[in-house]
């Protein structure tokens, strides 16, 4: 199994990806599949801008034409030379999974070959087959932990020669996670913010990133748990109108559907009740939120919840993209997953 570490991928994209022509990238953290998939890509000295060298698809193309992509891949370049095919959106689709096959048993094909796909579950169809290939490299991507945050935040801070107190350090690694695309620019966006000052402050956090003690986003994360659509308005409504950036909404509200994704799965797998579950992975949750999120547990299957993750993580990933349309994404978003939650209560 060529399955790369969070940690050993720095050095595997400085020194060992020339040694592979598929990539199986996946995981949670959306943002740190594209950045990842991103970095491989630029690592293969391949133009991006060249159409005849670079082929992006999305999943979906491969749905009328199921043949397409073993003949991309195969396929030489009009004018010779490495080409390289980027298949985004991938999971278990059977198209994928038949031409991943044949690849994964034959020879080395003749040009690169990089899959995005999202949160991929043990023993699932891709998982399988790439897994126990040795010449198919394997790079999960997990939700950076607070080594991986601390060092994404001296990284982009030092590229403007900056340092961060404690405090301003403690109060940012509460406004990120998640997703690494939006992390990172919310930490470049602070950085610009600070740039000439030498040190970064926390009263720089709270005025460049937002302050949220005021309004709490908890508000908002409850009305859409309880599927209750005049009380989301309201909160939305008292985030707007405070300057809070909805953001920190949407990523709170990701933070909860990944916790209750494990918790659910935790449930589902050692057969434990809500109470059980809750004295252990949900031990640092608010007493007053407890029974609010037993019930959610109740009526959330896991399906239900991947799925809502997913799709909270794909909204943060184009809230990032598409600035300017962040308020619509988030609305859009929370509102899609506060209805599911009503009708999963019925």
């Amino acid at each position: 199994m060529a399955e790369i570490k969070s940690h050993e991928f720095d050095r595997f994209v400085d020194r060992g990806s020339e040694t592979y022509r598929i990539f199986v990238i996946y995981g949670p953290d959306r943002g740190l599949v594209s950045e990842r998939a991103s970095l491989i890509v630029k690592k293969s000295g391949i133009a991006q801008d060249d159409p005849f060298s670079m082929l992006k698809m999305d999943v979906s193309d491969l749905q009328n034409d199921p043949g397409r992509l073993l003949d991309e891949v195969n396929s030489l370049g009009l004018f010779g030379g490495d080409k390289l095919v980027w298949l985004r959106g991938a999971s278990n689709e059977k198209a994928l999974l038949d031409a991943l096959g044949i690849l994964a048993a034959g020879p080395a094909p003749a040009n690169m070959l990089v899959i995005e796909a999202g949160d991929l579950k043990k023993g699932s169809g891709l998982r399988k087959l790439a897994e126990p290939s040795r010449m198919i490299a394997v790079i999960p991507c997990y939700a950076d932990d607070a080594r991986a945050l601390n060092s994404l935040i001296d990284s982009e801070l030092a590229l403007d020669g900056l340092g961060i107190s404690p405090a301003a350090r403690r109060h940012l690694l509460e406004l990120l996670g998640g997703d690494r695309i939006a992390s990172r620019n919310e930490v470049r966006k602070l950085a610009l913010y600070c740039r000439g000052k030498g040190t970064v402050e926390e009263e720089d956090v709270s005025a460049i990133i937002g302050d949220a003690s005021n309004v709490s986003t908890d508000e908002a994360v409850d009305a859409i748990l309880t599927g209750n659509l005049p009380a989301l308005r309201h909160s939305m409504q008292k985030v707007s109108t405070s300057k809070t950036p909805i953001f920190l909404v949407l990523q709170s509200c990701l933070k909860q559907f990944q916790m209750m994704d494990l918790m659910r799965a935790e449930m589902d797998e050692k057969n434990l009740q809500v109470g059980q579950v809750m004295m252990t992975l949900g031990r640092h949750i608010h007493f007053k939120r407890k029974p609010l999120i037993e019930k959610a547990l109740r009526s959330w299957t896991a399906h239900a919840l991947q799925r809502e993750t997913e799709r909270l993580q794909a909204a943060v990933l184009h809230s990032r993209q598409k600035q300017s349309l962040e308020d619509s994404i988030a609305f859009q978003t929370l509102m899609a997953i506060a209805i599911q939650s009503a009708r999963s209560q019925r």
